[in-house]
Protein backbone atom coordinates (compact mmCIF):
# COMPACT_ATOMS: atom_id res chain seq x y z
CA UNK A 1 0.00 0.00 0.00
CA UNK A 2 2.69 2.23 0.95
CA UNK A 3 4.77 1.74 -2.22
CA UNK A 4 1.59 2.51 -4.77
CA UNK A 5 0.66 5.71 -2.72
CA UNK A 6 4.93 6.30 -3.24
CA UNK A 7 4.35 5.70 -6.82
CA UNK A 8 1.67 8.15 -7.16
CA UNK A 9 3.05 11.25 -5.34
CA UNK A 10 6.02 10.26 -8.08
CA UNK A 11 4.26 10.54 -10.84
CA UNK A 12 2.32 13.88 -9.30
CA UNK A 13 5.37 15.26 -8.23
CA UNK A 14 6.56 14.84 -12.24
CA UNK A 15 3.71 16.77 -13.60
CA UNK A 16 3.14 19.30 -11.54
CA UNK A 17 5.89 21.55 -13.02
CA UNK A 18 4.85 21.03 -16.39
CA UNK A 19 0.76 21.95 -15.58
CA UNK A 20 2.20 25.36 -14.13
CA UNK A 21 5.05 25.89 -16.52
CA UNK A 22 4.52 29.51 -18.01
CA UNK A 23 2.82 29.97 -21.43
CA UNK A 24 4.93 30.19 -24.86
CA UNK A 25 5.05 33.99 -25.90
CA UNK A 26 2.34 35.59 -28.04
CA UNK A 27 3.28 36.25 -31.60
CA UNK A 28 4.00 39.40 -33.66
CA UNK A 29 0.42 39.51 -34.64
CA UNK A 30 -1.10 38.76 -31.41
CA UNK A 31 0.65 41.49 -29.71
CA UNK A 32 -0.49 44.19 -32.17
CA UNK A 33 -3.42 43.23 -32.04
CA UNK A 34 -3.66 42.74 -28.30
CA UNK A 35 -1.78 46.60 -27.75
CA UNK A 36 -4.53 47.56 -30.43
CA UNK A 37 -7.36 46.60 -27.96
CA UNK A 38 -6.03 48.21 -24.89
CA UNK A 39 -5.16 51.45 -26.55
CA UNK A 40 -8.45 51.98 -28.98
CA UNK A 41 -9.53 55.48 -29.67
CA UNK A 42 -12.62 56.68 -30.96
CA UNK A 43 -13.15 59.36 -33.35
CA UNK A 44 -16.54 61.39 -33.33
CA UNK A 45 -16.87 61.59 -37.11
CA UNK A 46 -19.64 64.36 -36.70
CA UNK A 47 -17.75 66.35 -34.37
CA UNK A 48 -14.77 66.41 -37.12
CA UNK A 49 -17.64 67.32 -39.82
CA UNK A 50 -18.84 70.02 -37.30
CA UNK A 51 -15.49 71.98 -36.84
CA UNK A 52 -14.79 71.76 -40.78
CA UNK A 53 -17.88 73.20 -41.83
CA UNK A 54 -17.35 75.80 -39.09
CA UNK A 55 -14.08 76.64 -40.27
CA UNK A 56 -15.04 76.77 -44.43
CA UNK A 57 -18.01 79.09 -42.79
CA UNK A 58 -15.80 81.18 -40.91
CA UNK A 59 -13.32 81.39 -43.95
CA UNK A 60 -16.65 82.23 -46.38
CA UNK A 61 -18.31 84.99 -43.63
CA UNK A 62 -14.73 86.76 -43.13
CA UNK A 63 -14.86 90.22 -43.43
CA UNK A 64 -12.41 92.38 -46.22
CA UNK A 65 -10.28 94.23 -44.45
CA UNK A 66 -7.87 96.94 -46.19
CA UNK A 67 -5.89 100.05 -45.02
CA UNK A 68 -6.65 103.96 -46.28
CA UNK A 69 -3.77 104.98 -49.02
CA UNK A 70 -2.18 108.01 -47.23
CA UNK A 71 -0.92 111.03 -48.71
CA UNK A 72 2.72 109.59 -50.37
CA UNK A 73 1.02 106.35 -51.99
CA UNK A 74 -1.72 108.98 -53.25
CA UNK A 75 0.54 111.63 -54.58
CA UNK A 76 2.94 108.76 -56.45
CA UNK A 77 -0.19 107.37 -58.18
CA UNK A 78 -1.33 111.34 -59.16
CA UNK A 79 -4.70 110.59 -60.87
CA UNK A 80 -7.43 112.61 -60.48
CA UNK A 81 -9.29 110.00 -58.50
CA UNK A 82 -6.55 110.05 -55.50
CA UNK A 83 -6.69 113.54 -55.66
CA UNK A 84 -10.26 113.02 -54.60
CA UNK A 85 -9.16 110.74 -51.81
CA UNK A 86 -6.80 112.96 -50.85
CA UNK A 87 -9.37 115.51 -49.82
CA UNK A 88 -11.35 113.04 -48.06
CA UNK A 89 -7.73 112.00 -46.01
CA UNK A 90 -7.51 115.93 -44.94
CA UNK A 91 -11.18 116.71 -44.03
CA UNK A 92 -11.23 113.24 -41.90
CA UNK A 93 -14.05 111.80 -44.39
CA UNK A 94 -14.26 107.87 -45.18
CA UNK A 95 -12.48 107.50 -48.96
CA UNK A 96 -15.52 105.20 -49.56
CA UNK A 97 -16.61 104.57 -53.08
CA UNK A 98 -19.65 107.31 -52.96
CA UNK A 99 -17.24 110.04 -51.60
CA UNK A 100 -14.88 110.05 -53.89
CA UNK A 101 -17.61 108.85 -57.14
CA UNK A 102 -18.88 112.20 -55.79
CA UNK A 103 -15.96 114.51 -55.85
CA UNK A 104 -14.49 113.33 -59.24
CA UNK A 105 -18.20 114.17 -60.62
CA UNK A 106 -17.56 117.83 -58.79
CA UNK A 107 -14.10 118.22 -60.37
CA UNK A 108 -15.54 117.24 -64.16
CA UNK A 109 -18.46 120.02 -63.24
CA UNK A 110 -15.68 122.46 -62.48
CA UNK A 111 -12.76 121.87 -64.74
CA UNK A 112 -12.32 119.42 -68.18
CA UNK A 113 -11.22 115.98 -67.09
CA UNK A 114 -8.21 115.76 -69.17
CA UNK A 115 -7.27 118.86 -67.65
CA UNK A 116 -8.25 118.82 -64.13
CA UNK A 117 -5.57 119.94 -62.28
CA UNK A 118 -5.74 123.42 -64.07
CA UNK A 119 -4.35 125.91 -61.87
CA UNK A 120 -3.55 123.51 -59.74
CA UNK A 121 -7.63 124.00 -58.48
CA UNK A 122 -9.84 121.09 -59.45
CA UNK A 123 -12.75 122.31 -57.78
CA UNK A 124 -12.22 125.86 -58.56
CA UNK A 125 -12.24 126.42 -54.51
CA UNK A 126 -12.67 130.48 -53.57
CA UNK A 127 -12.06 129.97 -50.34
CA UNK A 128 -9.20 131.29 -48.90
CA UNK A 129 -7.06 134.59 -48.91
CA UNK A 130 -4.77 133.42 -51.69
CA UNK A 131 -7.56 133.12 -54.19
CA UNK A 132 -9.32 135.00 -56.83
CA UNK A 133 -13.01 135.78 -57.17
CA UNK A 134 -14.98 133.31 -58.43
CA UNK A 135 -12.85 130.35 -57.25
CA UNK A 136 -10.23 131.62 -60.17
CA UNK A 137 -7.33 131.25 -57.68
CA UNK A 138 -4.94 128.81 -57.98
CA UNK A 139 -2.39 126.69 -55.75
CA UNK A 140 0.94 125.83 -55.74
CA UNK A 141 0.29 122.41 -55.86
CA UNK A 142 -2.91 119.73 -55.92
CA UNK A 143 -1.81 118.77 -52.20
CA UNK A 144 -1.84 122.46 -51.44
CA UNK A 145 -5.32 122.45 -53.22
CA UNK A 146 -6.88 119.41 -51.53
CA UNK A 147 -5.92 121.08 -48.22
CA UNK A 148 -7.75 124.19 -49.08
CA UNK A 149 -10.56 121.99 -50.17
CA UNK A 150 -10.67 119.81 -47.18
CA UNK A 151 -10.33 123.09 -45.07
CA UNK A 152 -13.35 124.73 -47.04
CA UNK A 153 -15.56 121.81 -46.13
CA UNK A 154 -14.62 121.94 -42.99
CA UNK A 155 -15.42 125.86 -42.32
CA UNK A 156 -17.62 127.61 -44.45
CA UNK A 157 -20.98 127.06 -41.98
CA UNK A 158 -22.75 127.08 -45.28
CA UNK A 159 -21.32 123.95 -46.12
CA UNK A 160 -22.18 122.05 -43.63
CA UNK A 161 -24.94 120.17 -45.36
CA UNK A 162 -21.78 119.04 -47.32
CA UNK A 163 -19.49 118.18 -44.09
CA UNK A 164 -22.80 115.93 -43.02
CA UNK A 165 -23.46 113.89 -45.94
CA UNK A 166 -19.61 113.29 -46.66
CA UNK A 167 -18.94 112.50 -42.90
CA UNK A 168 -21.54 110.23 -42.72
CA UNK A 169 -20.93 108.32 -45.56
CA UNK A 170 -24.00 108.65 -47.07
CA UNK A 171 -25.07 107.90 -50.89
CA UNK A 172 -23.84 109.73 -53.59
CA UNK A 173 -27.43 111.28 -54.68
CA UNK A 174 -27.83 113.02 -51.08
CA UNK A 175 -24.18 113.72 -51.63
CA UNK A 176 -24.94 115.57 -54.64
CA UNK A 177 -28.24 117.19 -53.11
CA UNK A 178 -26.28 118.83 -50.50
CA UNK A 179 -23.41 120.79 -52.48
CA UNK A 180 -26.66 121.35 -55.37
CA UNK A 181 -28.40 123.04 -52.07
CA UNK A 182 -24.75 125.11 -50.97
CA UNK A 183 -23.17 128.71 -52.42
CA UNK A 184 -20.38 126.13 -53.24
CA UNK A 185 -21.24 127.31 -56.74
CA UNK A 186 -23.57 130.39 -57.64
CA UNK A 187 -25.35 128.65 -60.25
CA UNK A 188 -25.95 125.56 -57.73
CA UNK A 189 -25.31 123.35 -61.04
CA UNK A 190 -29.31 123.87 -61.83
CA UNK A 191 -30.07 121.90 -58.99
CA UNK A 192 -28.74 119.37 -60.99
CA UNK A 193 -29.79 119.27 -63.85
CA UNK A 194 -26.46 120.05 -65.18
CA UNK A 195 -24.82 117.28 -63.46
CA UNK A 196 -23.58 114.54 -65.17
CA UNK A 197 -23.40 110.84 -63.96
CA UNK A 198 -21.06 108.94 -66.70
CA UNK A 199 -17.80 107.42 -64.75
CA UNK A 200 -15.58 109.80 -64.22
CA UNK A 201 -12.24 108.38 -66.46
CA UNK A 202 -9.24 108.14 -64.01
CA UNK A 203 -6.48 110.56 -65.71
CA UNK A 204 -3.42 111.14 -64.36
CA UNK A 205 -1.62 114.56 -63.58
CA UNK A 206 1.91 115.82 -64.33
CA UNK A 207 4.03 115.38 -61.37
CA UNK A 208 5.20 119.08 -61.46
CA UNK A 209 1.35 119.69 -60.58
CA UNK A 210 1.68 117.60 -57.75
CA UNK A 211 5.12 119.90 -56.52
CA UNK A 212 7.65 117.01 -57.66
Amino acid sequence: MSLMIFAVAASFALTVPFAFAPPAPPTEAAALAAYATENAQDVDVSTAETVAHLEATDALARDDYGASQGLESLIASGTNHDWAKMVCLFAGFPMSDANVTVITRWMRQENYTDSWWNRNNPLNNGWGASYGPGGTGSNVDLVAAARNAADALLTNRGYAGMRAAFQEGADTATIEAAIWASPWASGHYANGSHWHYNPVPVVKAPASAWGR
